[in-house]
């Protein structure tokens, strides 16, 4: 069974939790986490039950379809799937697939060269159009024309070509869009963060950093350049999936949230899914106050600001929930310089919840009278993607009577703010502070601070409970109703008291793109003055108006996005099934004989066709094929001078003598070597094909859309193409496989003994999506290779690992050879 979650954290945390319960009832409990090695994984996946998070079991699957033995995967069969969250993970991810990819060529000067004119560009509002609802940005003619001329006086161009669409600058274009979307469409710290000079993608779901998540295409160094840091090689997809697809692999699917009633219909075309409302444990006492919309920004932050301050000092702990980090942060900045008027009087003494020094020393006056008292700054705690090593504590201390807690979306799911404090987190801080100060701990030391903490978690509950209960504030509404449902979930829990509200602007990205000028319409009707908020029915509708509108594209592109990879999918389950097949083998000689005869016959077709005469037989190219296709010198124009030969007695005089040579090479290599050398060949070629397969793939998907203009479906259209493109890649695989068994050449001299050259460090194989480095020597086992035992290493041995040793450098052995030229020649 896998249980799926959205993040480590609480993978971790259930894991540990209901392992308790597992363990004692016989079952194994394992979990999968970003940075588990192979083994750790494997050991996690043979477990009864696994939690991990629906990234790590995706792209354990696509690596598992890129490994080159069996003993290599990590992962069972996919029975039964339990997700956590379940409308965050199969809904909202569902928007983009999941990509390992593998580094290209390295254009780093040509993304700095491209941003600096596009930088210069943008400055002109007229030179580009900007479309923030459909995400897109494109010149303008005009913009077109200036770019043009630039690249021509810089001598961007390819040679002989002189415009911009000119099919050789075809590289050229794509370089500038990319850099014209991340210098528009893209925000810093809204979108990404820079943490130790990379550029970390922000989950706009969540809040939180999606570490080892780029964007395709060259977008992500487009933004690289943007931001000035290290540009990071551009990437190529060796495999990739949907999220939808992913977990249809599952023979049974299940999943609980709390907001999925929305999406019922969602669930029940795409996974066959059926939604069902279970009642809360206890009743919801929860307070749910209409929203208040200011006419800017500034006026609903300042309006953010009082509230805040009346929480606090009240003692009624409140999360306030932002959009984005920049959205978090300049919240952040306000709390600590706002200055608020509070009363305090002699008596009785003033117990300040934020422990306002100033506040206390009025209190100890010695008047019995009223004093008001002028406070700068609010306390408060920042939750978001910078701080999220800090999460478990800050969530710990939310629920604390007057606490100012300000998070992202990461705080809307899985998030437990317990009234008074956890008691789990503040203990486990206790003991940590013991063991820093070298303090013992003892299980009668640990019970007495438990019980302590106990009665002053109680206390600090009743407190908060009597101010309100968690008060939950929403500076923004989000693009689905779903995650505001979230964010207001997050109070009111288990029958607790809590209220929750939403203060808007009509400079709100939602309300701005999507309803700006019919809202701003109805507060000019309303009269509203600066600083004034307004609250009516109509203005609710138009906010669900505009979300509805915003779920609706969401779906589309989800259903859309579908379409086009249930195209993908089925070719997607044919060849990662066909490479089961033939990492499972230990024969394949059988398959590799059917290789030879099928490209035979295709030669044969294609030179020789069967309705045409002999004078229309193409010898001169058939001749040429077959020898470097089969390494065969063979009579072909004494075969066809002769009197009544068929093109069928020819066909079967090519296979006779490309069988006769390939037992001659069985014989001459040997069974087992040539066994493997098949297996590893055929392995390598189908990775290289689907590889280029999924470019051809990505490229027409970007294109074909245009059909539409021909009066013709393009999903239709798309489904003939792949299916053409596929017809060639099953035909390529046979021609590689047949040409490089036949006519690679072996030698079995052993290299003269020479010193060893220094190693560099080389890249692991990319299929594994790591980025890792190695030495080929290292993957030996220990002690297999000592002194000039290196030198002598005989060239019919292939040590694991040197397969990826670059076809024209030095060999590892120390020949001095290149690799192709010696243990290359293996591959």
């Amino acid at each position: 069974v896998h249980v799926i979650t959205v993040n480590d954290y609480l993978a971790r945390r259930e894991a540990e939790w209901m392992g308790r319960v597992y363990r004692f009832l016989g079952m194994e409990v394992g979990v999968i986490v970003n940075g588990l090695s192979s083994g750790q994984r494997q050991a996690a996946y043979a477990a009864d039950i696994t939690y991990g998070t629906n990234n790590e079991f995706g792209f354990d699957y696509l690596r598992d379809n890129l490994v080159y033995d069996r003993r290599e995967m990590v992962q069972r069969p996919h029975h039964f799937a339990i997700v956590d969250e379940v409308d965050s993970i199969l809904v909202d991810e569902a928007r983009t697939p999941l990509i390992i990819s593998g580094p290209t060529e390295d254009r780093s000067d040509l993304y700095l060269i491209v941003d600096g004119i596009i930088k210069d560009l943008i400055q002109d509002k007229t030179t580009y159009d900007l479309d923030e609802k459909q995400r897109q940005a494109l010149l303008t003619e005009e913009g077109s024309e200036k770019i043009e001329e630039i690249m021509e006086q810089r001598e961007l161009f390819a040679a002989d070509t002189t415009g911009l669409y000119d099919a050789a600058n075809i590289t050229l274009v794509h370089h500038i869009n990319q850099a014209l979307r991340a210098n528009t469409l893209y925000q810093r710290d809204k979108d990404y963060i820079i943490k130790d000079g990379e550029v970390m993608l922000i989950d706009e779901f969540t809040g939180r950093m999606m570490t080892g998540r780029r964007l395709s295409e060259g977008l992500h160094q487009a933004i690289e350049a943007k931001e000035g840091v290290k540009i990071q090689p551009e990437n190529q997809t060796l495999a990739s999936v949907t999220i939808q697809n992913y977990f249809r692999l599952y023979e049974k699917l299940s999943g609980m949230t709390g907001t999925a009633a929305t999406e019922a219909q969602e669930f029940l075309d795409i996974y066959k899914m059926d939604v069902l409302e279970v009642p809360t444990n206890r009743p919801v006492k929860r307070i749910d106050h209409d929203d208040e919309i200011f006419r800017t920004s500034a006026e609903k932050n300042l309006a953010i600001a009082a509230l805040i301050a009346d929480c606090h000092l009240r003692g009624q702990p409140i999360l306030v929930g932002t959009v984005s980090i920049e959205k978090s942060e300049t919240l952040s900045e306000l709390l600590k310089t706002y200055e608020h008027k509070v009363e305090v009087s002699r008596t009785p003494k003033p117990e300040f919840a934020g422990k306002d020094k100033e506040a206390a020393k009025i209190g100890d006056a010695a008047y019995d009278i009223q004093y008001e008292v002028l406070l700068r700054g609010i306390p408060h705690s920042v939750l978001n993607a910078r701080q999220h090593e800090q999460e478990a504590y800050i969530v710990a201390d939310a629920g604390l009577p007057g606490a100012v807690t300000i998070a992202t979306n990461m705080a809307g799911r899985g998030t437990d703010i317990q009234l008074g404090g956890n008691l789990e987190m503040r203990l486990q801080k206790w003991r940590q502070d013991r063991r820093n100060m070298a303090q013992e701990i003892t299980p009668e030391l640990e019970a007495e601070e438990e019980a302590r903490l106990k009665a002053d978690i109680a206390v600090q509950k009743q407190t908060s409970l009597a101010a309100g209960g968690l008060f939950v504030l929403g500076t923004e509404r989000h693009e689905s109703r779903r995650i505001d449902n979230q964010l207001r979930g997050r109070t009111g829990r288990q029958g607790d008291p809590g209220t929750s509200k939403f203060f808007l602007s009509c400079e709100d990205d939602l309300l701005r793109i999507f309803a700006g000028d019919r809202l701003d319409g109805i507060m000019r009707s309303f009269g509203v003055a600066e600083g004034e908020a307004i609250s009516h029915p109509w203005l609710n509708r138009a906010v669900e108006t505009a979300q509805k509108r915003v779920e609706t594209r969401n779906y589309d592109i989800r259903k859309n996005l579908l379409k086009y990879d249930d195209v993908v999918n089925d070719q997607r389950k044919a060849v990662f099934e066909q490479r089961q097949e033939f990492m499972d083998s230990t024969d394949l000689s059988e398959l590799v004989g059917e290789f030879r005869q099928d490209v035979i016959t295709d030669l044969i077709e294609k030179h020789m066709p069967p309705k045409a005469y002999a004078e229309q037989w193409d010898i001169d190219g058939l001749n040429e094929k077959v020898k470097s296709t089969l390494g065969l010198d063979l009579p072909l124009h004494d075969w066809a001078a002769e009197e009544g030969v068929s093109n069928e007695e020819i066909e079967e005089r090519v296979v006779a003598a490309a069988d006769a040579r390939a037992a001659e090479r069985l014989e001459q290599i040997g069974a087992e070597q040539t066994r493997g050398l098949e297996k590893q060949f055929l392995l390598q070629m189908i990775d290289m094909q689907w590889r280029e397969h999924l470019v051809h793939l990505d490229h027409l998907r970007g294109v074909i859309g245009l059909r539409g203009y021909g009066q013709r479906d393009p999903l239709n259209e798309y489904k003939t193409e792949a299916f053409n493109l596929f017809e060639t890649l099953l035909y390529e695989l046979r021609h590689n496989v047949t040409r490089w068994l036949m006519t690679v050449e072996f030698r079995f001299e052993a290299p003269p003994a020479m010193d060893l050259p220094e190693f560099k460090e080389i890249h692991l194989n990319p299929g594994t999506g790591e980025n890792e480095m190695a030495n080929p020597l290292a993957q030996l086992p220990e002690g297999a290779l000592e002194g000039d035992d290196r030198a002598r290493l005989p060239v019919d041995v292939l040590p694991v690992g040197w397969e990826r040793t670059p076809r024209n450098s030095n060999c590892p052995c120390g020949s001095g050879r290149k690799f192709k030229h010696c243990h290359g020649s293996l591959i």
